[in-house]
């Protein structure tokens, strides 16, 4: 086991899944609640890295980290070192990458929300951010708890834009998917079992456990 490789991978899964929670929560809201014109072309933005190989994707993201890129050159004018090929630059590929996983799930978890109980916590005097905290937010719940555990469990087995952006640099953007990989390439079949299973009982986990918390509180709330 590489407990280097699948340390980096949880800590890359974490960051992920703390910085896309708000963004799901605001995007999914928009998204579900909004009626302008270009929804749909929104719509299709945010769901295109879920169709496109992540090799492709990877390519653009390299080409748009690089150092003659516009982000690549401010990434490197303020904080003194390149963002591909860094634990900083798989966090932002990985949160760009997962966008689709948080946002759609958050977005019909509050499309399910009936639009009387909105209209009713509005004539009731709340304002919209107490009222997304004190209604909306506990009613969409399952919606975003799915949305964060689909966001962790694709993190953690992400291979193609972690191989793109960040290379295989031990400790710093070696994650377990590509330690699996190292491993069967060095045909080490053991050691890739042990970590791919160990991959399985940790995704696992975290979906029986969403299930779970899904059912206690559509119990509560019914």
């Amino acid at each position: 086991m590489d407990w280097t490789a699948l340390t980096l991978s949880l800590e890359l899964a974490a960051w992920t899944v703390a910085i896309l929670l708000p963004v799901s929560v605001l995007a999914g809201r928009w998204l579900a609640y909004g009626r302008f014109r270009a929804k749909g072309a929104v719509e299709a933005l945010v769901m295109l890295p879920l169709v496109l190989p992540p090799t492709v994707f990877g390519f653009y993201l390299l080409v748009a980290f690089g150092r003659n890129s516009p982000v690549g050159a401010f990434w490197q004018e303020t904080f003194g070192h390149q963002l591909v090929f860094t634990f900083e630059g798989l966090v932002v590929a990985s949160v760009i990458f997962n966008l689709p996983f948080a946002i759609q799930p958050a977005q019909r978890g509050f499309e399910a929300i009936a639009v009387e109980l909105r209209e009713a916590a509005a004539t009731c005097g709340m304002s919209p951010w107490r009222s997304l905290w004190k209604v909306e937010l506990p009613l969409a719940w399952p919606g975003l708890m799915t949305a964060m555990v689909l966001t962790f469990a694709h993190t953690l087995g992400e291979f193609g834009i972690v191989l793109m952006v960040g290379g295989s640099i031990p400790g710093e953007t070696k994650t377990i998917a590509i330690a699996i990989y190292d491993r069967v390439q060095g045909f080490d079949m053991r050691g890739a079992g042990i970590m791919s299973a160990a991959l399985v009982a940790i995704s696992f986990t975290a979906i029986a456990i969403t299930y779970w918390l899904s059912a206690r509180i559509g119990r509560r709330l019914a």
